[in-house]
């Protein structure tokens, strides 16, 4: 019934307007037209039918609700006739369950037929929950829907005190839903409006939505765009990222931008990276020490990271060969932590080294260390890094993260996994396990195996096929009969994560094969290709996906040419030391950009380095695909927004 015809119902019986909290009494005039032996029919009959419209009028005092689940409300909101009256106590409700931190609770009810066509006034409140929604729970699909409504100054709708919390949602809603000039555009407008706002603090988070622009829609809205500081921000976006750029190269663009620009916001309070680059060429490190091993049983690798961190240096047209000066140690002859002390005492700004776990781990005894390092290797998860130590190494814990990332991109939800015993298989299955757990996927089974075992009764097990020979077996001894058996694989599982040198992985994928799983997709890391083409040998490979650094990926590699031409053992496992060590002399330049900006990134030969807010390095590599024997470098995936802090840059200002 119509609230119009419940108020009618009510001003025929002479009733007061609408208060549920009262029932309605038969009117007195009414009363006398009834004698106890006459009965004024008609006048019941009215009385009837108007009773009859009052209750189909009787509701709910919602205010008086209290709805403990989305079902619940929306139920009570259902018995509300006044729609507006119903959506404001679901919107009310929906914000109570935020303020519990229940997102899921209030987009069940953001997201219902109740609140699709919200009255006008509810508008900017629904859209305000939604965002908050959408961004707690990281929800991409319900953010494309929002931003299709939205436009840059939306935020501009809402009261003082609500202005900054909408623009700040608003442009994080924009960054889940992909559109990150859209998200940067919010907060130059945001900037502009809100003089109380942290300039640092929004300056920052615009660069980091403007770097995640592609090229191509950067550069059409610096055609296109008008604003004095719109165009300054895109200004500076399109010069310091043109490729080919040096870090010194950008270092001299961002200074001459704040001369071009010295009205712009930006040009007086630069965003905190672009700040650590163009200060980077006045505080690179000029004297360092290249502390390895070059005797005994690492000798090799010592030598082949030496060989690339001075490749990379001479390669380096922006290195200053005037100022800077390497100097190499061998570490073979004294215990880390003395040389350490012995070179801290001299006039040393950077030391890189040392190569071995326990001789890194050595330097734990010091809470600070008083010349900064750079180790080649990684410490222990019990140990705690001091101030001014930086890892970096081929980690077998990254590529391991980076397989479980793919699965999750490829909607791989169940796998099993072969891993090698010892302590280097421990690692890779705790940070496999860890990562596919993050990821909301799950290792059906795990089998462990040594170079001594039964690859072919390992590889039963895996798939099942013992599992399902005992069961026949077991049919044939109760019922006394021989049957007729053909076993079969787990049915369960989507793919193989193969972890094995080339010579066992050449042995374990034919027998997938045998054993009912050649339709299994594998996936390995790069301990599976020796790295170097072996058509041959690798055609037991096929198919087979792997990750693996651009070193030996890419082919377009100008410092991998010249090297192969002057230096030998630059492919296979010394290779992959060399990239480390010319990756090692672009980190050193590098290092504070890198732990003070999250969102600082460095293309190297072993990957896409970034570096965690502890000094430890991580990479992400290529990908490629055995066929016909000889690796087949695939498409990278497009990544999830940020990585191991997975979401998107949200902006938040007090």
């Amino acid at each position: 019934m119509t609230p119009a015809s419940c108020e009618l119902a009510r001003e025929l019986l002479n009733l007061p307007p609408s208060d549920r909290r009262h029932k309605p009494k038969p009117p007195e005039s009414i009363e006398l037209a009834m004698t106890k032996n006459s009965i004024n029919h008609r006048a019941l009959a009215g009385i009837f039918t108007l009773t009859l419209l009052l209750v189909g009028c009787a509701g709910i005092d919602l205010d008086s609700q209290v709805a403990r689940s989305p079902a619940q409300a929306l139920e009570l909101a259902a018995k509300e006739s006044n729609t507006e009256t119903a959506q404001r106590y679901l919107l009310k409700v929906a914000s109570r369950f935020q303020d519990r931190g229940e997102h899921q609770a209030a987009r069940t009810l953001l997201q219902s037929d109740q609140l699709a066509q919200p009255a006008p006034p509810l508008q900017a409140q629904k859209l305000l929950l939604s965002m908050a929604s959408i961004v707690a729970l990281d929800d991409r699909e319900w953010a494309d829907a929002v931003v299709n409504a939205l436009s840059s100054d939306n935020f501009r709708n809402y009261s003082a005190d609500l202005v900054n919390r909408a623009a700040s949602l608003q442009a994080a809603t924009y960054a889940l839903a992909g559109d990150r000039l859209s998200a940067a555009m919010t907060l130059m407008l945001l900037s502009q409006t809100d003089s109380s706002i942290n300039p640092q603090q929004i300056h920052d988070q615009i660069w980091a939505f403007l770097k995640a622009v592609p090229d191509q829609k950067l550069a059409a809205a610096d055609e296109s765009t008008i604003g004095f500081e719109t165009q300054g921000w895109l200004a500076l976006a399109k010069k310091v990222r043109a490729p080919g750029l040096s870090i010194d190269d950008q270092g001299r663009i961002i200074r001459r931008w704040q001369n071009d620009w010295p009205g712009h916001p930006a040009a007086q309070v630069l965003p905190s990276e672009l700040q650590l680059i163009a200060g980077l060429a006045e505080n690179q490190p000029e004297k360092i020490v290249l502390a390895l091993p070059l005797k005994g049983p690492l000798a090799s690798a010592g030598k082949a990271i030496r060989d690339g961190f001075l490749a990379a240096y001479y390669q380096d047209d922006s290195a200053d060969r005037s100022k800077t000066d390497i100097r190499i140690v061998d570490t073979s002859d004294q215990p880390f932590d003395q040389l350490y002390k012995e070179l801290a005492a001299k006039d040393i700004d950077l030391i890189i080294g040392p190569l071995e776990k326990d001789a890194l781990a050595s330097l734990t005894s010091m809470r600070t260390l008083p010349v900064p390092a750079l180790g080649l290797n990684y410490l222990a998860a019990d140990k705690t890094a001091p101030d001014g130590l930086y890892q970096f190494g081929l980690s077998a814990e990254d590529e391991a993260r980076q397989i479980a990332d793919r699965l999750s991109e490829q909607n791989i939800n169940q796998a099993l996994a072969l891993i090698p015993q010892g302590e280097w298989g421990d690692r890779i299955e705790a940070a496999l396990l860890e990562r596919m757990q993050h990821n909301g996927s799950v290792a059906l089974d795990i089998e462990r195996f040594s170079r001594e075992d039964n690859l072919r009764a390992i590889t039963a097990d895996l798939l099942g096929i013992t599992v399902s020979r005992d069961r026949a077996i077991q049919v044939e001894r109760t019922i006394g009969l021989n049957v007729e058996f053909e076993p079969r694989r787990r049915q369960d599982v989507d793919a193989i994560v193969m972890v094995a040198q080339p010579a066992i992985a050449r042995q374990f994928k034919p027998l997938f094969a045998f054993y009912f799983g050649g339709d299994l997709p594998v996936y390995s890391p790069s301990i599976v290709y020796e790295g170097t083409p072996d058509p041959a040998r690798d055609r037991d490979l096929n198919e087979v996906i792997f990750t693996d650094i651009p070193w030996v990926l890419d082919e377009k590699n100008p410092l991998r040419e010249e090297a192969t031409k002057a230096l030998p053992d630059t492919r296979g496992q010394l290779g992959r030391l060399f990239a480390m060590g010319a990756d090692a002399w672009k980190l050193s330049k590098r290092l504070p950009l890198l732990r003070q900006v999250r969102t600082a990134r460095v293309d190297g030969q072993t990957g896409e380095l970034t570096m965690t807010s502890e000094g430890r390095v991580h990479r992400d590599q290529l990908w490629a695909q055995f066929r016909s024997g000889t690796p087949d470098l695939l498409p990278q995936p497009v990544a999830p927004a940020e990585e191991e802090n997975d979401k998107p840059p949200q902006a938040s200002f007090n």
